[in-house]
């Protein structure tokens, strides 16, 4: 298989900034992408700048065999202009037609436990997210974990339950869902696939074992 090359979306966010140094620590080869207005979070040698609007996002995409796409926002920021439909709809609309022009062969996309039943505006935007994703014609993996570890890494009270919760609601710490992604994004498997609950803790384990 191709050595993989990952595309980063979302670098500076909370799972980003736990993806970035496990990729690195494995010698997977990454192109985070940092907004400008966020470009001072993050120092990394082969970091992209740019807006997902600039027409330059395919040419920096080029040569990535993997989109990771973690971009997504939360109801708390809605006071700093963040919407679902822009932070969670139109990014991944973005990033998946750069995808399609830049030849990646694989789209790894974080979503969020539940968004089938697509109840509530957040698990709405959530589900016309994936919908992009399966209708690109790229392969794909969406990637559907319950509550996880806040930023600081202090585990939510539903990670802290952890075996005591059925695995359809299980929590799962940033670690987790990290090595997760790496794991499905190196490996490039499974295919066509949405990974939730009892389909998706194996994968855990066995990223996690590795």
């Amino acid at each position: 298989m191709t050595p993989r090359r990952l595309f980063i979306a979302g670098a500076t966010g909370a799972v980003g900034r736990v993806l970035l140094p496990r990729a690195e620590a494995r010698g997977v080869a990454v192109v985070p992408h940092v907004r400008p207005k966020s470009a001072g979070a993050l120092a990394h040698p082969a970091r992209v700048v740019l807006e997902l609007t600039d027409p330059t996002l395919p040419d920096a995409m080029r040569g990535c065999t993997t989109l990771v796409q973690l971009i997504g926002t939360m109801r708390a920021r809605f006071g700093s202009g963040d919407t679902y439909e822009s932070s969670d709809v139109g990014t991944t609309r973005l990033l998946v037609e750069a995808a399609k022009q830049a030849g990646v062969d694989h789209v790894v996309l974080l979503s969020a436990a539940l968004t089938g039943l697509g109840i509530g505006a957040y698990l709405k935007a959530k589900a016309r997210a994936e919908a992009l994703v399966r209708d690109s014609g790229l392969p794909f993996t969406i990637v559907r974990p319950s509550s996880f570890s806040d930023r600081a890494g202090t585990p939510s009270l539903v990670a802290a339950l952890g075996a005591h919760l059925p695995e359809a609601i299980r929590g799962i710490t940033l670690e987790q869902v990290a090595a997760t992604l790496m794991h499905v994004a190196v490996e490039r498997a499974p295919l066509a696939a949405t990974l939730e609950g009892s389909t998706l803790w194996p994968v855990v384990r066995a990223a996690t074992a590795a």
